[in-house]
């Protein structure tokens, strides 16, 4: 099983290796030149391999009645056989149909929710309105702890190594049982020690009395990015749950979080006798959990949508950049920042889109009219709420509030910023804006899972 840049190798990972060999072109039968290349090429071979063996398990899940997907195979190949000896484009042809058939597999093996799921998604949408007519404020986070799968769970780790290396452990970790043990190490679980550690949870997640397999790794990069994949519990061993054909799929994961740059979170919960990862994704002003059944492929699932406004306020006391040192606004500029929130504070979201008017008046002659209509690009890891106008004394600012994707906490609620400059200037100030939120609505609905999330 491939996670972005580790491997956890399996015996199905290895039974997958050799059908795929089995799924290859036969090259004592090449009769163009096409088939040659990818006969003489190593790389083009493994593909024509994989496409082999994804076509095959896609027919396999697939409505016989449906002839469109030969009907586009047989396309795709007089569309490939146009680059006949040319590596590249043959490449690029594979790569993208392994991506369309890869797709269209998933979209056919994937999980129906029935009726059992919709109305755990009422039911999740009806505890979070209770739980607002006490703490409006924290609503979701209550009845998400209401319905947490507080026991008979086990959790362990990986072993640390040399050279910050870590590795699955060499001995019983305690609370696993025999049988479990023995299970587990007859899976191969093994770990890529290069990208991080993993962390490893037993749990039941369908109910059938014998407790499954989390593993979550976490793989730095630029997101500080955490994935997490499944195995069910079998017999002798654990298998990775219904899995997408191609293993370099990074849809191998059932979800992912990322840590910079997003606000993401998981939830183990229960309801209705079945075991969910309530997937949250948040910004501002929304969060938008996604009921995923954790050993399933997932397509279209069931979302619980929140939404709230803040109280927004720029307070009397600011820190300097070492974020530390305290300092006061001056009165008057309190005031007129405050006030170039209110529209903010009154629809309870952000307008980052173009604007039709600009933000300040556009002189005749100086900056661009680009200058004036937006405050302009920010960073991935912050939020870019809304461009307003900051309006001091007889000068007008323009003014972007910027938060982390909606994080929120008890001891200070929303921590954002309010940065203001002169419409022709590059940089200016930044000030810290603080806000109480309230829940304003919760709704429900059946989508696909989102793009940014493995399935």
């Amino acid at each position: 099983m491939y996670i972005k840049g580790r491997y956890i190798v399996s015996a199905c990972a290895l039974l997958f290796l050799q059908q795929a060999q089995a799924n290859g072109m036969d090259c004592t039968k090449a009769s163009n030149a096409v088939e040659s290349a990818i006969c003489a090429s190593k790389n083009l071979y493994e593909l024509d391999s994989r496409m082999g063996t994804l076509y095959r398990d896609l027919m396999k899940v697939t409505d016989p009645s449906r002839t469109d997907v030969k009907t586009a195979q047989r396309q795709w190949l007089k569309v490939r056989n146009q680059c006949t000896n040319d590596v590249d484009c043959l490449q690029q042809r594979y790569l993208e149909r392994l991506q369309v058939l890869n797709a269209q597999w998933v979209e056919a093996a994937a999980y129906q929710p029935d009726d059992v799921d919709q109305q755990a998604m009422v039911d999740l949408q009806q505890r979070i309105q209770a739980m607002a007519k006490e703490n409006p404020e924290f609503a979701l986070e209550r009845a998400l702890e209401s319905l947490s799968v507080k026991t008979g769970s086990t959790t362990f780790s990986d072993e640390s190594g040399e050279d910050d290396q870590t590795f699955f452990p060499k001995a019983q970790p305690t609370e696993v049982t025999p049988d479990e043990w023995r299970a587990l190490t007859a899976s191969g679980i093994t770990g890529a020690a290069d990208f991080g550690p993993s962390s490893y949870t037993l749990m039941d997640l369908d109910g059938d009395g014998q407790r499954d397999l989390i593993v979550s790794t976490y793989t730095g990069g630029t997101g500080l990015f955490t994935y997490t994949e499944t195995f069910r519990r079998t017999a002798n061993r654990f298998i990775r749950r219904s899995a997408v054909p191609d293993p370099d799929s990074s849809e191998s994961s059932l979800f992912y979080t990322n840590d910079r740059g997003a606000n993401q979170a998981n939830d183990w919960i229960n309801i209705r006798g079945r075991i969910y990862a309530a997937y949250r994704n948040s910004a501002f002003g929304i969060d938008r959990l996604q009921l995923l059944n954790p050993l399933k492929i997932n397509s279209s699932v069931p979302v619980v949508t929140v939404r709230y406004r803040y109280d927004l306020e720029v307070p009397g006391t600011q820190h300097k950049d070492d974020g530390v040192t305290p300092f006061e606004l001056e009165p008057d500029l309190r005031l007129a920042l405050n006030k170039a929130l209110v529209e903010v504070n009154q629809t309870g979201v952000g307008h980052t889109h173009a604007r039709k008017e600009p933000l300040c008046p556009v002189p005749p002659i100086g900056a661009g009219e680009y200058d004036y209509y937006t405050y302009g690009p920010g960073h991935y890891t912050i939020e870019m709420v809304a461009d307003l106008p900051v309006i001091i004394g007889s000068d007008c600012y323009i003014g972007t509030l910027v938060d982390w994707f909606g994080s929120y906490s008890k001891s200070s609620g929303l921590f954002a910023q309010l940065a203001i400059r002169k419409p022709e200037a590059e940089s200016g100030h930044s000030y810290e804006v603080n806000g109480r939120r309230h829940l304003t609505e919760v709704s429900t609905s059946m989508e696909k899972v989102e793009a940014d999330n493995s399935l």
